[in-house]
């Protein structure tokens, strides 16, 4: 593929999967911030709720000791290990200026999420993407906000009806796009949801030929752990 196909972003995002995760430790306010130093435009984490209703930004949810592990959902923000940050810390410390992906594995954190962005940095509200694996899941959400940019995380396996159906589903419900394994797309599916203008974000893309092969096919977004690849990439392509 040699020339860049159109994307419904222009420019497209450049998400840092779980902060600069392959430059220090993810999911940390150091790991974000070093994301955007190194110039990532995009910012990714996963959501849960504490016990006390506070939106917090780990991977797995939980939290190790010695002896088990226990469910973040079962512990008060207080209880936590100093090195999760809450998501308004992280607006906080790191402003508004970016995009903000979470999936949202608490299927009680999107009215929080939603609630605490508007409180701690409204203007971020339109940059704020909310991914769940199923669309379902997302649509209750909408009512919450007309701004925040929903997002199905999926395979292309799981389109039982096929993805032209699927993007026909997704313009339907109003859900803003659709984030697939950067394995399933091709210049032509992204092509199709954009038919549909549903965007399109492609996940775990490493090493920078697969980086610029992504941005040469016209998705709206990537997510890498290696950022300084990801944004050698996107000048390379995208310029600037």
């Amino acid at each position: 593929m040699q020339q860049r196909l159109p994307s419904l972003l222009d420019p497209p995002v450049a998400f840092a999967h779980r902060g600069a995760r392959a430059h220090a430790p993810e999911n940390t306010l150091e790991a974000f911030r070093l994301a955007l130093k190194l110039g990532a435009t995009g910012l990714e984490s996963d959501v849960w709720l504490t016990a006390d209703g506070v939106a917090v930004l780990d991977h797995d949810g939980v939290v190790r000791t010695r002896l088990r592990k226990v469910p973040i959902s079962t512990l008060s923000r207080g209880d936590l290990p100093a090195h999760i940050p809450t998501l308004s810390e992280l607006i906080g410390e790191c402003g508004t200026d970016y995009h903000l992906s979470l999936d949202v594995k608490d299927p009680a954190a999107g009215p929080v999420v939603i609630a605490t962005v508007r409180d701690a940095g409204a203007d971020l509200l339109p940059r704020l993407w909310l991914c769940d694996t199923t669309w379902e899941a997302l649509i209750h959400l909408r009512a919450l906000s007309g701004d925040v940019k929903l997002i199905e995380s999926t395979r292309l396996s799981r389109l039982k009806e096929g993805p032209e159906r699927r993007a026909a589903t997704l313009a339907e419900q109003g859900i803003d796009g659709i984030n697939m394994h950067h394995s399933d797309w091709t210049g032509g599916l992204v092509t199709l949801f954009h038919r549909f203008n549903r965007l399109a974000l492609s996940w775990d893309i490493q090493f920078e030929q697969g980086l610029r092969d992504g941005f040469r096919m016209g998705v709206d977004g990537l997510f890498s752990d290696w950022v300084d690849r990801m944004m050698d990439a996107y000048h390379h392509e995208i310029g600037g």
